[in-house]
């Protein structure tokens, strides 16, 4: 008889256990608008949950250390003029959040490390751009201020938050809604899932598609989409039975998974959370009372299951802390921040030791605070891994450090020849609606340079396969 050998891996016996009761965020109203984002962003400061709220859209912000019975006067974020859809904490500053929401708008705001006396209503700066609801956000991973945007248009927007202003746009890329976004480890790609049933692997500063993978799963429910370190794509969808089920793909071969496994049967939408230092993946279904959670390694069958965690309640929305927030010293590897309909619950994911030293093989360094690149650089072309920190005597967040948005004045640049040429607006005696008329002459003339770019860009790569193919 052969014995059954068991995989070899640290991470076997990995312990998921839900805080004290008093540990727990009480009294919130968290939000139940029907949208597929995890509503609740935490990072080593404070955790942030998008909440019911009267006659606009709005979200809470806790410090971490503030648990408990939430007193109802609580100030809220509130700016939006309806629901917001997501949250993302900046990867680079701990005190800036942007929000997005169905009004069409995205704000990123300035958190103070004090609690305010009142609502935050001021964001540091509004960016428009989208036509209809915007639902995901994702910072860039290395370069600073970049931060990614796609909304109920199809369209995927890439902003300088320090300056206000839209880098790029990517239009004509998605013929349907967007379900989620990501970005590799470096930011250098983009991948996309899509009512269209299509993956993408999107190069967003060439605006073009380099890799996509027609129906991954069979189901016509919504498919998610993350990078795994090593550049394979992980997703999660259903099969045409309804079975959900996980793929792990790469891009240069997109027709063959790697890996595709069924799971279970359940309506719920698997939300990928992925920790690149320990290659594992944690899956949460919106409306589940369990977590599931797999390690990703080059070995068959590839992505291997660890274990779930299970809980009586289901799950409204789930936050995922960055590495750098845990406690190193009692070997915790993920902490997630779990919705209810009036509380938030911390649940501590550990690998218990017998050692009380730092556990190097837990904590290899990991992306800190620093951003590796400025967002011109990263716009001219530029790549860089994120800068990495070392865990060993724990992470002490940074202070207030405050966002300076520094907007560029169209009226400053220098206006084309022509009849037009003439003095300063004020000079001129422009009047409000004649001002805003140019701004939009501009705006129109920006749009035909962007797409006439945009077709030299293609042309340019149809003479280079065109070239490659002869000799």
């Amino acid at each position: 008889m052969s014995r059954r050998v068991v995989r070899q891996s640290k991470f076997r016996h990995v312990f998921g256990q839900p805080v004290k009761a008093d540990q727990m965020y009480e009294d919130i109203r968290v939000s139940k608008v029907t949208w597929d984002s995890s509503f609740c962003a935490v990072n080593p400061k404070f955790v942030a949950i998008i909440v019911e709220a009267g006659g606009g859209g709005a979200f809470i912000v806790l410090p971490l250390a503030k648990t408990g019975r939430v007193d109802k006067n609580h100030p809220l974020v509130t700016g939006h003029t309806a629901p917001v859809l997501d949250i993302d904490w900046c990867p680079h500053n701990d005190n800036v959040i942007a929000s997005a929401s169905e009004d069409t708008t995205v704000m990123v705001w300035q958190i103070p490390d004090y609690v305010p006396v009142r609502n935050v209503t001021e964001p540091v700066v509004t960016l428009e751009g989208h036509s209809k609801r915007v639902g995901i956000l994702a910072w860039h991973p290395t370069a600073r201020n970049v931060l990614l945007s796609a909304g109920g248009d199809n369209l995927v927007i890439l902003w300088n938050v320090g300056t206000g202003e839209m880098l790029l746009a990517l239009e004509d890329l998605h013929t349907d809604l967007i379900y989620n976004v990501g970005w590799n480890r470096n930011g250098s790609l983009l991948v996309t899932t899509c009512k269209d049933k299509r993956v993408r692997v999107i190069d967003p500063r060439r605006r073009r598609v380099v890799a996509e993978r027609f129906a991954p799963h069979e189901g016509m429910r919504p498919v998610r989409a993350i990078f795994t370190r090593e550049g394979h794509i992980f997703t999660t969808g259903f099969t045409r039975m309804s079975q959900r089920e996980l793929g792990l793909w790469d891009p240069s071969n997109f027709e063959e998974p790697i890996a595709l496994q069924e799971m279970d049967t359940s309506n719920g939408v698997l939300l990928p959370f992925y920790d690149p230092d320990s290659s594992i993946v944690y899956l949460c279904g919106k409306g589940d009372s369990s977590i599931r959670y797999f390690e990703i390694t080059d070995e068959a069958p590839y992505v291997h299951y660890l274990s779930t965690y299970s809980s009586k309640e289901p799950q409204r929305g789930m936050g995922f802390m960055p590495k750098r927030g845990l406690d190193v010293s009692k070997c915790e590897i993920a902490r997630f921040f779990k919705l209810h309909e009036r509380k938030c619950e911390p649940i501590v994911m550990t690998v218990p030791r017998k050692s009380d030293l730092f556990q190097d093989d837990l904590y290899p360094d990991t992306p800190g605070p620093e951003p590796a690149l400025e967002a011109d650089e990263w716009l001219a072309g530029k790549d860089a891994e994120p800068i990495l920190i070392s865990l060993r005597d724990g992470y002490v967040p940074v202070k207030n450090r405050e966002l300076k948005v520094v907007k560029k004045n169209i009226l400053d640049n220098k206006p084309p020849p022509g009849p037009r040429r003439s003095q300063s607006a004020s000079d001129a005696g422009l009047s409000r609606p004649a001002l805003e008329e140019v701004l939009e002459e501009i705006r129109a003339l920006k749009e035909t340079v962007r797409a006439h770019e945009k077709r030299i860009a293609d042309l340019e790569h149809k003479l280079g396969q065109f070239t490659n193919g002869t000799e």
